[in-house]
């Protein structure tokens, strides 16, 4: 492509992730809200509350990525660890930041901040806070890795309060067909116009609808005009196989999910 992508990657910090008790809700989001801004969420991990996990995929991950995003992990127990970590990571002491205090206090009745949600106000040194309209701990910012809460609502309220901190690029645009032929008949045309448009992300996914089966065939680009040839290119190839779309989903609508 030539022009060169921004990227981001999303760590999902929590046991209750890796053990099923809870769904994550946050890549979904992130996901969409970041190409939206033309920004391409490239890598997604999950990792345990461990120390040296969070460090580790946290220093690897912001080195490789232009913003680093990690949901999970600033609430008030003892097994809420990201800030430690994320201090660790940066080589950066922790401590009680004033403003978080001030944000605590003015959100929660007075003789109701505790020793405990008081952990909450912990930052690196030198963190830029996210503000928490929901339910007032603030998340932080460290250079280009963004701290959110776990709770989906909180975690999208967090980004949208720090949108204008991220700079993007075009956003993907997608071009999806539905079609009723298996992918073994598809192969050799899709192979085909997929070296004829090498710059157009191109995928096959299998559906089983009511007992029959088809392909979800998907076109990414950021280009709208080769999109446009490599969809009017597939849309021959289908009619050439004796079939026609059963759904298309030209750019602006969502993709499938299966």
């Amino acid at each position: 492509m030539s022009e060169s992508v921004v990227s981001a990657a999303l760590l999902i910090i929590g046991n209750e992730i890796l053990s099923g008790r809870t769904q994550d809700a946050n890549l979904h989001f992130l996901a969409g809200r970041l190409n939206a801004l033309g920004i391409r969420l490239l890598d997604a991990r999950v990792v345990p509350d461990s120390e040296a996990r969070i460090v580790e995929a946290v220093n690897e991950l912001r080195a490789a990525y232009d913003y680093l995003f990690t949901t999970g992990g600033i609430g008030p127990t003892h097994d809420d660890i990201t800030a430690d970590c994320i201090a660790k990571a940066f080589g950066l002491p922790i401590a009680e930041n004033p403003e978080a205090r001030a944000l605590l206090e003015s959100y929660y009745p007075t003789g109701a901040l505790n020793e405990r949600r008081l952990r909450m106000a912990r930052t690196p040194k030198g963190a830029r806070l996210i503000e928490n309209p929901i339910s007032g701990a603030p998340g932080f910012q460290v250079e280009n890795v963004f701290v959110l809460a776990g709770i989906p609502a909180v975690a999208q309220a967090m980004f949208e309060g720090l949108v204008d901190r991220l700079v993007g690029g075009r956003p993907l645009l997608s071009h999806a067909f539905d079609v009723y032929l298996p992918e073994s008949v598809l192969a050799p045309g899709f192979e085909a116009l997929q070296a004829r448009f090498p710059d157009i992300e191109m995928g096959s996914y299998p559906f089983n609808r009511g007992g029959r089966f088809g392909s979800s065939l998907v076109l990414r680009s950021t280009d709208s005009d080769q999109l446009a040839q490599a969809a009017q290119g597939l849309r021959n190839l289908i009619a050439e196989l004796g079939e026609e779309a059963v759904r298309e989903r030209p750019p602006g609508e969502p993709e499938p999910n299966s």
